[in-house]
């Protein structure tokens, strides 16, 4: 997985996916919210350039109209997509792209993911099969997974499959998956992190005193905390100050001692948010 060195980051940095396309490292993520379509064009003209859809959420309509209305031309932007578990399977898998294809109405999706290991393994490596024929179509451009475990992975190697470019997984300073995210890294699969921001639940005295050094909000040091670990983080918003306070992070640099004592708060499985799908068979 590519780690750019943390003094050279900045909101246009950008890692190469092992498909050749690059992926802007900080991405809006947009959940069920009724303000999306603002929250997006607030964030592109902030200075984001990757938006983290999924059909669940029922929002690549909205993420889709952004796109086109913004202003910045289209092959600047970065837009992701998912499947979820109930519509798994190959023709389904097909069927469902092409509703997000036409909802978006963009000429390609730059990220389309499996949303989680849901299902059993048969129904998993079908979806995966069904995601590299429209990546050969071109409708997508690069393919990956989320919430995979490390043999969720290797189902798809094992099956003589191109491997995700992408796995996007719960991470923050409670719920690290350190195992996961080595393996990802050693096999060239970006990793990317959703509720970077712990879902709000960051009173901690750590965090108050790193905050407190650098003369930064806590969730602008958990967001910076996850760019100096290579991560691509996904923080949601949909209020305009806090979109735009959680782009300002390029200013400064955790120390390496700083970042040790936020790396020690990690709790394992007991640190998620939710419940954890990786552990699916």
């Amino acid at each position: 997985m590519p780690e750019p060195h943390s003094q050279s980051l900045t909101i246009q940095s950008k890692f190469q996916l092992l498909s050749g396309y690059d992926l802007p490292i900080l991405g809006l993520g947009v959940y069920q919210n009724w303000d999306c379509y603002p929250s997006c064009i607030t964030a592109i003209e902030v200075g984001y350039r990757h938006i983290d859809s999924a059909r669940y959420y029922e929002n690549e309509t909205e993420v889709g109209r952004a796109v086109r209305d913004c202003g910045v031309p289209r092959e600047e932007l970065f837009v992701t997509s998912k499947i979820y578990h109930p519509d798994f399977g190959y023709k389904s898998t097909l069927r469902c792209f092409e509703q997000s294809y036409r909802k978006f109405g963009l000429d390609y999706i730059d990220l389309y993911l499996i949303h989680s290991p849901l299902t059993g393994k048969e129904r998993r490596l079908e979806t995966w099969r069904a995601l590299i024929e429209k990546r050969k179509e071109g409708k997508v451009r690069s393919i990956g997974v989320s919430n995979y475990n490390i043999r969720h992975i290797e189902e798809i190697i094992e099956a003589g499959l191109e491997m995700p470019v992408v796995n996007q997984i719960e991470l923050h300073p409670y719920c690290q998956q350190r195992p996961i995210v080595e393996y990802c890294r050693k096999k060239g699969i970006v990793v990317q992190a959703y509720c970077p921001l712990i879902r709000g639940a960051f009173k901690d005295p750590v965090f108050d005193a790193v905050a407190k050094k650098y003369n930064k909000t806590v969730p602008q040091i958990l967001i910076r905390w996850s760019l100096q670990h290579g991560f691509s983080p996904l923080p949601k918003s949909s209020q305009p100050s806090r979109i735009r306070e959680n782009a300002s992070v390029y200013d400064f640099e955790i120390s390496s001692e700083d970042m040790a004592r936020i790396d020690a708060l990690d709790k394992g499985d007991e640190g998620a948010c939710q419940w954890n799908p990786i552990h699916v068979a």
